[in-house]
């Protein structure tokens, strides 16, 4: 039977906790959310939780176990599953039985929705009302998607003593395995760029494969944040047999957690050019599969399987929702950091939802915490940012390191030792330590600054649940690291899970101030400022090859903003902000790149 969506936004996934229960909170009105798989300990601990609160069997899975990290995550799953579905049936019977819960829940639906209108046709017409819907239910509504998410990055080696274990025992591919392994029908949600062994390893499990009726069991979501990266991603898979069902285009910097800026391709053009080139992709990566597939003795599909575009980061309107579904015909739209304000639906205890809540514009910004050192946007006054200064005043910087997710550096261990860490920190300050003497006070300053402003990222995304569920903390306090993107300065208050989707399909806005740039002009400020700030940060000495980027950058900046005026001058959504383009353009022009003096 074919699934048509109840819902045109997706929750994409936030942080480890932030979304690590969020289908047993929202799935069984049929929005999709995602999992994220990095932390199999925290996993743990919400299995043993729900368990409890469900009144469900449970039985630790211990690190002695052979294969424990994906055990943890195919049994978590498989909880959420049951969890859902037995939610998703006392709700269909909610609905059928209650006129007023049934209104309650169309209120929460897109006037666009089919389904929507099928209830209302139903209601109006009163004959044999309750056969009728009952019917109606069973036939058109579905639990939202419970989807995963694997940070490709995060695929560190393990270890039994000094010995290394195969590469199927790495922490992304026994994620995969744990997915893989569960009776979930869904999708993996693949971010922050290509890992071709851990690609290659989706090839061990049929589920991604297609079957006799053209059907995927499992399927593969791209986050991408152009088009060129889509098409390289999607047709190295191809060429493996495997499909991706779904590319979540991203934005660079206006988005939650690690941004990874394009090479100054703006949001706008960037959905254009999926728009436009939309069948190329599909063609493409169809050709290849049905060739490679052919070669493995597999069934084929003659046609192209399913392909969706989605779009996420910034997005804060209703106006600007209808816009994206309309103007580029994304299938879905996500809406992340908003819905930290909506207990309903994300992990997030109170402490850091009030910070949240009265955090101002300046209060978001684009950090260097993160041990991956990718640039990662979060939120002043953490719990976390004031335990790890307190620590650095005492001279005691750095983590203890208790999870190890990010221990990838093998500078000085070939176990690989995290950035955040005491043991690394201790390292690198004593290194510089030594060279005191040859460097000034400022320059000094600054290099134990990007030293330890490094966050333990493993336990400080996790903490939020187990204070939400009263899940004890073990080990060196580390407070709670929050993620959002900037978009959230303009949400300040907790609103309830109708609220939030009110705002999003009918404009009852739940934002109280006027002065928010819309998405675009948003995203293009962050850009110009990302560029101002790379130049400036410049300390060695300018290559030709670092010339050639600045200067695509800032090229492909000026040429989203001509996008920009054509598209806003066109719709009236938009008109207002014609001013603030001009603005930034004024901006970018006057940023002088330097001259190499290699050049």
């Amino acid at each position: 039977m074919t699934k048509t969506p109840l819902h045109t936004f997706h929750i994409p996934v936030m942080g480890l906790a932030y979304t690590i229960d969020s289908p047993i909170r929202v799935a069984q009105y049929g929005i999709s959310s995602v999992v994220a798989l990095a932390d199999d300990d925290l996993i743990e601990k919400m299995r043993n939780f729900y368990s409890t609160k469900f009144n469900i069997p449970y039985e630790e899975i211990t690190q002695k176990f052979h294969d424990y990290r994906a055990e943890r995550i195919t049994s978590y799953l498989n909880l959420v599953d049951k969890i859902v579905k037995e939610k998703f049936e006392n709700f269909k019977t909610e609905l059928a039985e209650s006129k007023t819960a049934l209104e309650n829940f169309m209120s929460m639906l897109p006037n666009t929705s089919d389904i929507k209108k099928g209830f209302q046709n139903l209601m109006d017409d009163g004959i044999a009302f309750k056969e009728n819907i009952q019917h109606y239910i069973e036939s058109h509504l579905f639990p939202g998607e419970i989807d995963v998410n694997i940070m490709t990055k995060l695929d560190k080696d393990n270890f039994v003593k000094n010995e290394q274990l195969p590469i199927d025992f790495n922490d992304a591919h026994a994620a995969l395995r744990g997915f893989a392994n569960s009776n979930l029908e869904s999708s993996v949600v693949l971010s922050a760029g290509m890992n071709p062994r851990l690609f290659g390893y989706f090839e061990n499990f049929k589920d991604f494969f297609p079957n006799e009726k053209n059907e995927l069991k499992k399927k593969i979501i791209l986050k991408v944040s152009d088009f060129r990266s889509a098409m390289i991603q999607g047709n190295f898979l191809a060429k493996k047999g495997l499909w991706v069902s779904e590319y979540r285009i991203e934005s660079g910097l206006n988005c939650g957690g690690h941004a990874f800026a394009t090479d100054g391709l703006l949001l706008g053009t960037i959905l254009e050019e999926f728009r436009q080139k939309k069948e190329q992709l599909v063609q493409s990566a169809h050709d290849l599969m049905i060739k490679a597939l052919q070669l493995k003795n597999q069934v084929f599909p003659e046609k192209p399987l399913d392909l969706k575009i989605t779009v996420q980061g910034g997005v804060g309107t209703s106006e600007e929702h209808e816009f994206l579904l309309d103007q580029y015909k994304v299938d879905s739209v996500g809406w992340g950091s908003p819905f930290l304000l909506v207990p309903e639906a994300t992990s997030v205890d109170q402490e850091t939802r009030n910070l949240l809540m009265n955090a101002k514009e300046d209060d978001f910004y684009l950090s260097n915490i993160s041990p991956l050192g990718v640039p990662f946007n979060t939120l002043k006054g953490t719990t976390n940012e004031f335990l790890k200064q307190k620590r650095i005043h005492e001279n005691k910087a750095g983590s203890s390191c208790p999870k190890k997710f990010l221990a990838l550096s093998k500078e000085y261990d070939p176990h690989g030792i995290c950035t955040a860490s005491k043991k690394y920190q201790d390292i690198k300050l004593e290194e510089l330590e030594s060279k005191k003497d040859t460097l000034s006070t400022e320059e000094f300053e600054k290099s134990k600054i990007k030293i330890t402003e490094k966050s333990c990222l493993c336990v400080g995304l996790a903490n939020a649940s187990y204070l939400e569920n009263d899940i004890k903390i073990k080990g060196q306090a580390q407070g709670v690291v929050i993620c959002p993107g900037p978009n959230l300065a303009y949400f300040d208050q907790e609103v309830s899970l109708k609220e939030m989707l009110q705002h999003i399909y009918y404009g009852k806005s739940v934002i109280r101030t006027n002065d928010r740039p819309n998405l675009f002009i948003k995203e293009l400020k962050m850009y110009v400022a990302y560029f101002k700030n790379e130049i400036e940060s410049i300390s060695s000495e300018i290559s030709t090859a670092q010339l050639k980027k600045w200067n695509t950058f800032k090229s492909n900046l000026l040429d989203g903003i001509e996008y920009y005026k054509n598209l806003f001058e066109s719709t009236t959504v938009f008109k207002g902000d014609l001013n603030q383009l001009d603005s930034c353009k004024s901006e970018l022009v006057d940023i002088k790149i330097p001259v190499s003096e290699l050049v």
